[in-house]
């Protein structure tokens, strides 16, 4: 017989053997009030084309995120093998996961592009979509995000709150989502609860509202006790094969370790008075009702309270297990549609004036080589079908859909439509970007924005179309660039045209061409963004590319004030166009800023400009913040204000914008300029005996230390470096610690260069010039 046919065969006689313990059980269940838990057979695998359809109530949209090597893809892994989605259970390390189906995720054990499922659970569908924990591909969590309703944050129960979950935590709050926290690997011998509870406290600056307490520790992590009702839940694993469908359900009671049961009382009565505090109508349930005795209140109460409290961000029901050792995923799945929203509790000013009719955005694209590119949708009102004309708001045009399809990682099946609140993906959208709003037509949006003119909130607005539309995804800028050559000039066309698809899939990739050298420079979020960008160029369209070596990008700002003013007076074949401009420039202080560059007109001027005049000098304004005077990097911090323009009967919007852009470099020249160079914070893990050679080591990058911190039998160093000083960091980490050592990085701010660093970098760029 076959390896498979043994395999097979081995599910079914496993199979039998617990259905006839389930049979067995359901015996003694009136006697020793224990009941089991089955999801379907190994081999039942179940259906999208099953998949239950329910009211907008029961659906729910969420993301799970985390810290590099937190557990989101296994967790993500179990939820479908529970739900009943996948034959067998896969596992990062072997590189078999459903939604790590990249050939470089597959052989680093690592999340890059972030991956939607549709399964159902207790009669509720959840579209789920697992993010990445690297740095480098936070646009994925934050496109993810802007559409989601929900998310879960996994943790390392042994470090508490890292530095990405840090930034994806943000990113969570700027969306206002509500979040469900999930202690993971419970197993491990560091684990600590009241640690991780306090992190989360301290770092967040959430509330954590514990819902469940860990039975046993480490090697001995058996299951969880529900604080709410009060049972407890045991994975009692025969041998590592167990997979965890079966679990144990048993109320407490006397004949239990009396230090569990004193411990889960104080945190019942903890959580019952927390929750008092969070949410006013169970404080009042439990003074009128439950005054004599708190522990009465029924635990349906309790949970309504807890999710009254989720969805108002008041606090963050907190859970805990081991995915990796399969226990606790299920009261997970239990935790996701109970406490947070369905599509239909979170609140959309735009969608409300669409009514009935469609209105969805457009949060990601994928090119697939038969199909052509591929759309992913959230929809927020009406229904979607297939071979469908629909409208793009962004791009002013109008497509047609040909196909409509449930996500499944990378697997998709055909449906016939798609109501409010899922997430969709469609074919035939060829023009459609991150970030586009896709409505049915060019009517409904018209009606939508004559409700929004009569809505008194909208009214004040000064363009009717931006009121009906959905905002987007904001694109963080890159900090790396790099040169990328084809291997001979018969490839540049097909250089170009796979680099446009890859930007437009990742638009947080950016691509432009030097203007002196005429060569194709490659922007991106870090040194492993962009070599994931080249290896797929090889990998996937066969082109063998030569990348140049890499570099920061930098920023420029000024250093004072400046005015200046410039007229240009040319003719062109009858026609004479004359344009004088004044302005001033001024530097801004970063941190108020938030780094951007503003633009502002004088009062009297504001007036008299007309529509497209203004807009002339809104470009000619933006084109000179892309290039600075000194050395031609992006203007971060400065804001402009137009004193005067004065244009001649007959002179072109082009030559108002060539005007400014002219008057603008005068003015900055005058300023003078200044680099600014990225900063990173940088977190690294390692054991005591490598402290000081990691310390050393910081201090000869330019590093400041922040923090040295301690977490059971490891230092956490807390530094500020600068980027360009963290080139191949990985690999000397790795030589001075033997291997024993974790880093994470993350964009902290943009600083200006000391005149050392700067005047080296001039004359580093002049050589190479």
């Amino acid at each position: 017989m076959s390896l498979r046919g043994l395999q097979t065969f081995s599910r079914m006689i496993r199979g039998r053997r617990l259905f006839a313990a389930g049979l067995q059980c359901c015996r003694c269940r009136l006697s020793c009030h224990v009941k089991r838990h089955y999801s379907l057979l190994p081999d039942d695998v179940k259906s999208l084309r099953a998949l239950v359809n329910p009211e907008i109530s029961r659906i729910r949209n969420i993301g799970i995120m985390a810290h590099i090597d937190a557990g989101k893809t296994t967790t993500t892994e179990r939820m479908l093998y529970y739900a009943g989605y996948t034959r067998a259970l896969g596992d990062v390390d072997d590189g078999d996961t459903v939604t790590d189906f990249m050939a470089q995720e597959r052989e680093r054990g690592i999340t890059i592009q972030s991956a939607a499922v549709t399964f159902d659970w207790k009669s509720h569908r959840i579209n789920l979509i697992d993010t990445p924990g690297h740095v480098d591909f936070t646009l994925e969590v934050e496109r993810a995000l802007r559409v989601l309703d929900g998310a879960v944050a996994v943790f390392d129960a042994s470090a508490g709150v890292e530095a990405q979950t840090l930034t994806v935590w943000r990113q969570a709050e700027k969306h206002h989502i509500p979040c469900v926290c999930f202690l993971n690997k419970m197993d491990k011998p560091a684990a600590n609860l009241s640690f991780c509870i306090e992190s989360i406290r301290q770092k967040l600056k959430a509330n954590p509202v514990l819902l469940q307490i860990p039975v046993g520790s480490g090697k001995n992590f058996t299951g969880v006790v529900d604080l709410l009702t009060s049972q407890k839940l045991m994975w009692k694993m025969k041998s590592m094969r167990d997979d965890g469908r079966v679990f144990e359900v048993k109320a407490l009671d006397r004949s239990d370790d009396p230090d569990l049961l004193q411990v889960v009382s104080d945190a019942r009565t903890a959580l019952i008075e927390q929750v008092a505090d969070l949410d006013d109508e169970f404080a009042e349930l439990l003074l009128t009702d439950f005054s004599e005795n708190f522990d009465a209140i029924p635990s349906y109460k309790l949970q309504e309270a807890v999710r009254r409290v989720t969805l108002a961000r008041k606090g963050v029901p907190v859970l805990c297990g081991s995915s990796l050792r399969n226990k606790g995923v299920q009261p997970l799945l239990d935790a996701i549609t109970a406490y947070l929203p369905a599509p239909n509790e979170r609140h959309h000013d735009v969608v409300r004036w669409y009514k009935d009719d469609l209105c969805a955005l457009a949060f990601k694209v994928l090119h697939d080589k038969q199909r052509g590119p591929l759309v992913f949708l959230r929809i927020y009102s009406g229904t979607l079908k297939p071979q469908t004309a629909l409208h793009n708001i962004n791009r002013n045009s109008t497509e047609r859909m040909s196909r409509l399809l449930v996500p499944f990682a990378d697997q998709h099946v055909e449906i016939p439509s798609m109501t409010a609140g899922n997430i969709a993906l469609t074919v035939g959208l060829k023009q459609t970007v991150t970030g586009d709003t896709i409505v049915s037509s060019k009517a409904s949006a018209a009606a939508a924005a004559r409700r929004a003119q009569n809505d008194s909130e909208a009214g004040k607005r000064s363009r009717e179309c931006a009121s009906v539309i959905l905002s987007g995804v904001e694109v963080p800028d890159p900090v790396f660039f790099c040169t990328i050559e084809p291997p001979s000039m018969s490839k540049q066309a097909d250089l170009e045209n796979v680099l446009n698809c890859l930007q437009r899939e990742d638009p947080s990739l950016k691509v432009r061409v030097d203007p002196d050298s005429g060569q194709t420079i490659l922007c991106g979020m870090g040194e492993l963004h962009i070599e994931i960008i080249h290896d797929r160029i090889r990998r996937e369209h066969g082109i063998e590319t030569h990348l140049g070596p890499l570099q920061v990008a930098y920023r420029e700002t000024i250093l004072h004030e400046a005015s200046a003013s410039d007229t240009l007076d040319r003719t062109v074949g009858e026609r004479r166009h004359v344009v004088t401009v004044e302005l001033a420039v001024r530097p801004v202080d970063i941190a108020s800023a938030g780094g951007s560059c503003e633009l502002a007109f004088t009062e009297e001027l504001e007036g008299q400009l007309s529509a497209e005049t203004k807009e002339a000098v809104e470009n000619g304004v933006h084109s000179s913040f892309l290039q600075g005077p000194l050395l031609g990097y992006p203007l971060q911090s400065v804001s402009t204000l137009m004193q005067r323009v004065t244009i001649e009967p007959g002179t072109s919007p082009a030559m108002v914008s060539a005007c400014v852009s002219r008057c603008m470099l005068k003015a900055l020249r005058l300023a003078g300029g200044q680099v600014l160079e990225p900063v990173m914070s940088l977190e690294v893990t390692v054991g005591d005996d490598h402290l000081s050679s990691v310390l050393g080591d910081l201090a000869q990058r330019r590093g400041t230390v922040r923090d040295i911190q301690s977490r059971h039998d490891n230092k956490v160093l807390l530094a500020t470096v600068p980027l360009a000083e963290m080139m191949g960091y990985s690999t000397v980490l790795r030589t001075l610690t033997s291997g024993n050592a974790t880093f994470s990085l993350e964009l902290d701010t943009y600083e200006a260069m000391n005149p050392q660093e700067q005047n080296t970098l001039l004359k580093r760029l002049s050589g190479l010039l």
